[in-house]
């Protein structure tokens, strides 16, 4: 599989992943801030949430890493949470900003 490939279907699995409290999924949101294919398609992916004391942040991780795990030919899958830089509404999609009543 190529990268571009490998990377087209990581981010279809983030468009999967969704704050229980925001009906927009993270990659719209604008939460996730880089992909990082490594050697034996090892996954990075840094990444994260709207504020730091985000009450479902285990569950958010936990769920990047599981499906991004279970895409074929992965073999590690190492997510990184920063809050540098810090998350703002001008990060998300303009789809993200319609759905939510920004626009």
């Amino acid at each position: 599989m190529s990268e571009a490939t490998l990377r087209d279907k990581i981010e279809e699995q983030l468009k999967t992943v969704y704050d229980p409290e925001i009906p927009v999924n993270i990659w719209e949101l604008g939460l996730v801030y880089e992909i990082k294919i490594k050697e034996n398609n090892r996954i990075g992916i840094d990444m994260t949430l709207t504020a730091p004391g985000c009450p479902v942040a285990g569950d958010i991780i936990r769920e990047v890493d599981e499906k991004v795990r279970n895409i074929e030919g992965v073999s590690e899958v190492d997510v990184h949470l920063t809050f540098d830089p810090p998350w703002n509404k001008e990060m998300m999609s303009e789809e993200a900003k319609l759905e939510l009543g920004f626009l």
